[in-house]
């Protein structure tokens, strides 16, 4: 099977997790992992992971399939950092959506849901492995059912939609306490959106990092 995977952002801490899957299929299938639309050839499935580019028709009948995966109980969180938003609204139970796409962001036939349960201390990098992990099986169900899928369409009257996020969305409140924000520091990617604060005529950067009991040392 030909395969293609998209990935908008070359910094996107899925990128490891996508070759990874790359290397470990690569015995069965061919597969290229790349950036941009401009990339795009031809194949059989065009699979579309944190891609923020709108991919025409044109170019998706270049392929018997083009997937996305999105992380959010569709049609319910169409739209922008459906994790991230998840998590802010308090939630530990993540659904994943398998779908097709179409001309309307997140609106095509689903495929098939998963659901990542947290634990509600889990931080960014934590949150990832568990979502981005899941994602990949969700790649593999679509390559080994690609043929007998049965999808369902979506009910357009139960959508809602998520707005973009920007990087200043992380900005931390020197007035609140760190319980109170602790659901903004989860989300937080340090590399690439870290969380911040302005304090005397600075802007600094923060973030958490756990320090588990048997790491910690006592003073002298």
């Amino acid at each position: 099977m030909k395969i293609t995977i998209i990935c908008s952002d070359k910094n996107h801490p899925i990128i490891k997790f996508l070759t990874q899957w790359k290397d470990d299929n690569l015995k069965n299938h061919d597969i290229q992992l790349g950036n941009s639309k401009n990339e795009i050839k031809s194949g059989d499935v065009l699979f579309l992971i944190s891609c923020t580019e709108i991919i025409e028709l044109d170019i998706r009948k270049r392929f018997s399939k083009t997937l996305v995966i999105h992380e959010s109980d569709l049609p319910k969180g169409r739209g922008w950092s459906p994790l991230s938003w998840i998590i802010l609204e308090g939630k530990e139970v993540i659904p994943i959506s398998l779908l097709e796409a179409i001309d309307r962001v997140d609106a095509g036939p689903i495929w098939k849901k998963s659901f990542v349960k947290l634990e509600g201390h889990e931080l960014f990098d934590e949150i990832a492995k568990k979502v981005y992990t899941e994602k990949l099986k969700l790649m593999d169900f679509a390559i080994g059912n690609f043929e007998r899928i049965t999808s369902y369409q979506q009910d357009d009257s139960e959508a809602t939609y998520y707005p973009r996020r920007t990087p200043n969305d992380h900005e931390i409140d020197v007035k609140e306490s760190i319980s109170e924000q602790f659901e903004k520091f989860r989300i937080s990617d340090k590399n690439r959106y870290p969380c911040f604060f302005y304090f005397r005529d600075h802007k600094y950067k923060i973030f958490l990092e756990k320090m588990d009991d048997e790491d910690s040392s006592g003073n002298d």
